[in-house]
């Protein structure tokens, strides 16, 4: 592979590519979300971007743009595959559309691939530059790259909270926290997400709908919203065949450990519930979320309380918080954001903040959770 010298410019075609990725932020799942720009002489001839699981990768949506794309250079987000899977590899349409150089940002995590497109492309005398903005493309999609990486997802944990990081009244009174925009907000972050997850505790006591309600111009997407899949954990099997998120639209999973209550199995299943039964007194968490990957889910949406989202988070299986905090106190008596039982200053939590701002009245904080040897 030749020295990985960027000009200016390839950073700007980078940049472009990685424009384009973003518009599959909604519509590529279980497949990352890849951008393509075709460049000769200076200027972009074709550029696309990958849209939906089983429709057109970004390079050859860039080569159908293009036309003819002999003596070009290619600028893509994501290692071209070298694989045939729901289509034909890309690394081949690149060879066979004659392009003379192909800058990756990085190199794809799927085992299947994992450099062996940008091999495919050297054997073909093809020069090949990688490493172009690869922690912005690498951010595109955590989820994908955690999946492979790792097998399992990114776990996002989506919270409300008052400015003294309380979530709800020791009642348990909760509605709103938020203002309007905040919540709406809320339903771009399900969006993106594979999976939507929660604790039975949560739905008996909210009976939340947990779907995108949201449409596709709001989306800036063509065709259908795709519904993330919601996932419960429910260890009793409580789950009434009545509940609210089993009327929409979309799939639902329980994870359960009970066995027993054979009526409302077959009352659930027979509503369209897929129920996983695991062993022990409660579905472990980990052991649910290496089923989610092995079954594709990327990026899982956590909504929940404080016990299971204090649970992850002892567990070291949360990597991502979205908090939105309300300019409001709710006192001493009210409920904390974590169930999260600490007692020496050696076992806080650490957080890198990736961004703070403005959502209506409210203020939105994502953060990065960090090793513990950090």
């Amino acid at each position: 592979m030749s020295e990985q010298a960027f000009s200016a410019a390839d950073t700007a075609f980078m940049a472009r590519a990685l424009q384009l990725a973003r518009c599959g932020l909604y519509t590529t799942q279980p497949n990352p979300r890849v951008g393509c720009v075709l460049v000769r002489a200076g200027e972009i001839i074709g550029s696309g971007f990958h849209a939906r699981a089983g429709q057109a990768h970004a390079e050859i949506n860039a080569l159908h743009a293009a036309g003819d794309a002999r003596g070009a250079d290619a600028y893509v987000t994501l290692e071209p595959c070298s694989h045939f899977g729901r289509t034909p590899p890309c690394a081949d349409a690149l060879i066979r559309a004659g392009v003379q150089r192909v800058v990756v940002a990085m190199r794809d995590p799927n085992p299947l691939v994992a450099g062996q497109g940008l091999a495919r492309l050297e054997a073909a005398g093809i020069r090949v530059q990688s490493g172009l903005l690869e922690a912005p493309a690498r951010a595109l999609n955590p989820g994908f790259v955690a999946r492979m990486e790792r097998g399992r997802p990114w776990v996002r944990l989506k919270l409300a909270m008052s400015l003294d990081g309380r979530t709800a009244m020791a009642s348990g009174e909760s509605v709103w926290i938020t203002g309007a925009p905040a919540r709406r907000d809320v339903q771009f972050w399900r969006a993106r997400a594979d999976a939507v997850l929660t604790g039975i505790g949560t739905v008996l006591a909210d009976d939340p709908a947990l779907n995108v309600r949201l449409g596709p111009e709001a989306l800036g997407i063509s065709g259908p919203v795709r519904q993330p899949l919601r996932v419960i954990l429910d260890s009793r099997l409580q789950l009434a065949p009545d509940a609210r998120l089993l009327q929409l639209p979309g799939l639902v999973q329980v994870f359960t450990c009970s066995s027993t209550d054979e009526h409302r199995i077959q009352a659930l299943e027979a509503g369209g519930v897929v129920i996983r039964q695991l062993a022990g007194p409660q579905p472990a968490l980990e052991t649910v979320l290496q089923q989610l990957g092995r079954d594709g889910i990327n990026e899982v949406h956590v909504e929940a309380g404080p016990t299971l989202a204090g649970a992850l988070l002892a567990q070291g299986l949360a990597d991502e918080l979205l908090i939105y905090m309300a300019p409001h106190l709710m006192g001493a008596l009210a409920r904390p954001l974590f169930g999260l039982p600490l007692e020496r200053m050696e076992e806080r939590v650490g957080l890198a903040i990736q961004d703070i701002r403005a959502v209506g009245e409210d203020w939105r904080i994502l953060a990065r959770v960090t090793p513990a040897d950090h």
